[in-house]
């Protein structure tokens, strides 16, 4: 049993390693019909891709896309679509130093003790670079639910590097205008200076990542052991690297009265339900309620840094370890688009199953309310 494949009707399968020849996904249970191409994919992959400012690791990939299969003049035939990453600007070598110790914070050693063999050239299947294929998938997704849903948005955004939360309010046309996708150019600036601080000291740090969907339809989800909420948590904390997921309040529900965390409901002008607020993150019961759907993640530091530390080799011996190469001062950074893109295969996974067990369209009331 691999288990590399995610997913219930829309399923995504994730192959190759960091230092192979290529990387990419299969995707199959896309619908048939959904307007799709390698330039609309690479959009996504832009975002994702190393080397695009001085916080990111220098490794120099393009990050280009490739459909293989499961298109025909622009549009899904409804087979399996497979999607291809070369693998152009590796540095092996790098990594010569350290194939017989184990690297604290990596994966290294579990990889070890679990099959008796690892590839320690920038961690293999462990390394962040898997996730580039997660984001091609998810264009795929996100086109898919253009077209189920015109009007659901997904946005994704860092909410705190290491100690440093936003200050002041949050201003959301910020999110591009900035290295940190954090929506507020004073924070940004200060974020700045700390990095850069970390960066040049060959230290790191971690960070949180919220991501939100805006008008998801009500009825997503299923009891008990479909909840949406289940599988989204399940889809971040898959990503390398991801340390804890919170829905909605979270943590900080624990520290609140029930008169506090209940979400008051009223009769809006339309006949729909209106909240009084969204401490649930948009799901009660597992099952989503029209509101924004609330999801953040908290990303660890990066384990390669420049600075000595004590660890093993595979003969058991004591040893320093000092790790070489090209690596993000807080891979928190490049991990808000492979959100979004967890955030929209989930999605499409559960309209998908909403349809096969309820029929009809996605969002359309079912339980009628007054």
């Amino acid at each position: 049993m691999s288990l590399n494949t995610f997913g219930h009707l829309f399923r995504v399968t994730t192959w190759g390693e960091s230092h192979g020849p290529a990387l990419g996904a299969t995707v199959d249970g896309c619908p048939p019909g959904v307007a799709v191409s390698e330039e609309a994919l690479q959009h996504w992959l832009d975002l994702r891709k190393p080397g695009t400012s001085k916080y990111t690791t220098q490794r120099r990939e393009p990050d280009q896309v490739r459909i293989l299969s499961g298109t025909y003049e622009g549009q899904t035939t409804g087979t399996p679509i497979q999607l291809m990453i070369e693998n152009t600007d590796q540095r092996s070598k790098d990594y010569g130093d350290i194939a017989e110790k184990f690297r604290p914070g990596h994966a290294d050693i579990t990889y070890w003790q679990k099959y008796g063999i690892r590839d320690p050239r920038g961690g293999g299947r462990s390394s962040a670079r898997e996730t580039a294929a997660r984001v091609a998938a998810g264009g795929i997704a996100r086109a898919a639910l253009a077209t189920l849903v015109p009007t659901l948005e997904i946005h994704g955004y860092m909410t705190q590097m290491g100690p440093h939360g936003i200050i002041g309010d949050r201003d959301m046309t910020q999110i591009d205008q900035n290295p940190f996708w954090v929506p507020s150019a004073k924070t940004a600036e200060t974020w700045a200076t700390y990095l850069d601080d970390l960066r040049k000291s060959g230290n790191s740090v971690g960070a949180i990542i919220e991501v939100t969907a805006r008008h998801a339809p009500a009825g997503l989800g299923a009891p008990v052991y479909a909840k949406l909420d289940t599988d989204l948590a399940a889809a971040m904390m898959s990503i390398n690297a991801v340390k804890g997921v919170e829905i909605g309040e979270g943590m900080a529900a624990a520290m609140l009265t029930g008169e506090e965390n209940a979400d008051e409901i009223f009769l809006g002008n339309d006949g729909k339900p209106v909240y009084s607020s969204n401490h649930a993150g948009g799901i009660l019961g597992g099952i989503s309620t029209g509101q924004d759907i609330v999801v953040r993640f908290a990303v660890k530091p990066t384990s390669s840094i420049l600075k000595p530390r004590q660890t093993i080799t595979r003969s058991g011996q004591p040893a320093e370890i000092i790790t070489k190469g090209r690596h993000d001062p807080c891979v928190g950074i490049r991990a808000v688009p492979v959100g979004e893109a967890m955030m929209a295969c989930v999605l499409l996974d559960h309209i998908l199953l909403h349809r096969a067990q309820v029929g009809g369209e996605v969002g359309t009331t079912r339980g009628q309310i007054g």
